[in-house]
């Protein structure tokens, strides 16, 4: 393989993995956040995942500022709104979604203790 061939490669990797340049430009999270104080899962969408860890530790958020401190646990990151959006709401309003998440994910949940 030739110079040229190998620096394509090189560019086209960079572009996909989580390391590369493109991995958080206009990315949309769902996130699973754990409270420290009470061990109940809260879920949430965004675009900026670390403001918005940030503003949940800081009592900016109201739905979670009585059950301090929380740790992330869990992210999804998708390319369209629509589906994180429409994830988050699958994941709050359906039980079965909720519980075969929390299944996935229980030894993170365990070990965020």
């Amino acid at each position: 393989m030739g110079p040229e061939a190998e620096h394509s490669l090189k560019q086209i990797a960079l572009e996909y993995t989580p390391s590369g340049p493109s991995l958080g430009k206009n990315m949309y999270y769902v996130y699973v956040l754990k409270s420290i104080k009470d061990d109940k899962l809260y879920i949430g969408y965004t675009t900026d995942l670390k403001r918005r860890l940030k503003e949940h530790n800081t009592l900016s958020s109201k739905a979670t500022k009585p059950r301090l401190p929380l740790k992330l646990v869990y992210y999804e990151a998708y390319l369209s709104e629509k589906d994180a959006k429409e994830r988050e709401f699958k994941l709050k309003r359906f039980s079965g979604s909720y519980t075969h998440l929390k299944h996935r994910i229980k030894n993170s949940l365990i070990l965020s203790k």
